[in-house]
């Protein structure tokens, strides 16, 4: 396909990570159409240069001229508007996603998917506490990582071109993993960070506390303000993985609680360099 500012591009679901796509890409000098449920998120988008027509409703004739349709849904709504609309799209047309689980979406998209369109699925990590087209901004895919999820029904050609994407929007660092490592890695990197931050703010409801906090509560629990329709959904798409991971985590906490009640100090100490160690690599030079 070969990204270039010719291709018209539609985005799906204008919240916002796809607002912050449009933002990027329509600096860029492409051409965006949206769809997304709400006539205010387009009135704000239009007048504040997001996106350059948008709809409340699929129009086949928006969705029939976009040659790159960039798909920010909840997973099962994803794949609820590809069933129902995927007679409009263009033939040659090349489909990606934003999705935060891969194995239980991207196999059951290319199984239903016409075969004159590609989809090649990708993830960015990248987001804020709050939602909206109100609240995109490109800022936050810098230094943030994109990985793209091909399997075997890919082309070389749409891999390389959904891998410029995120070069395009300035993401730090651009990879490639299967949709089950892909899945595996997130269940720990940020599922399983998720459910460690909303964990803590459950376990303790004494008056006031963010009177008494220090920035170690407040780095450790940004992530608590948490959209609780979208991650139930992606928890539960990924619940064997993240049950696992989830284990190992109540494992090491065991085996640290352990050595407090011991006064195991060593064998605390060996933990802490572990951390330490392992943390650093994560530090920018």
């Amino acid at each position: 396909m070969m990204l270039d500012t010719s291709k018209n591009i539609l985005i799906v679901g204008l919240g916002l990570i796809g607002g912050s796509y449009a933002k990027a890409l329509r600096k860029l000098g492409f051409k965006i159409s949206a769809i997304t449920l709400k006539q205010e998120d387009i009135d704000y988008a239009i007048e504040n240069g997001i996106i350059d027509e948008g709809y409340t409703e699929p129009v086949p004739e928006v969705i029939g001229k976009a040659e790159l349709i960039i798909f920010a849904l909840y997973p099962k709504t994803f794949k609820n508007w590809i069933d129902k609309y995927q007679q409009f799209f263009k033939p040659g047309a090349l489909l990606t996603d934003v999705t935060g689980v891969k194995s239980s979406v991207v196999y059951d998209i290319q199984n239903m998917l016409r075969p004159d369109v590609e989809f090649i699925a990708a993830h960015p990590m990248a987001g804020k506490e709050v939602y909206g087209v109100q609240n995109s901004d490109p800022k936050i895919f810098h230094g943030a990582n994109y990985i793209v999820t091909p399997t075997e029904k890919n082309s070389k050609e749409a891999v390389e071109d959904c891998l410029e994407l995120g070069r395009l929007m300035g993401f730090n660092h651009v990879s490639v993993l299967t949709p089950e490592k892909h899945d595996e890695m997130i269940g720990f990197v940020s599922q399983l960070t998720h459910c460690i931050a909303v964990s803590l703010m459950n376990c303790y409801d004494g008056e006031k506390l963010q009177d008494y906090t220090g920035d170690s509560f407040r780095d450790l629990t940004r992530i608590a303000r948490i959209n609780d329709e979208m991650w139930s959904e992606l928890f539960l798409l990924n619940k064997e993985t993240l049950l696992e991971q989830m284990d190992k985590f109540l494992a090491e906490f065991s085996k640290l609680r352990q050595t407090l009640e011991e006064g195991d100090r060593d064998t605390m100490r060996e933990m802490m360099r572990i951390s330490t160690a392992r943390r650093a690599l994560f530090d920018k030079k």
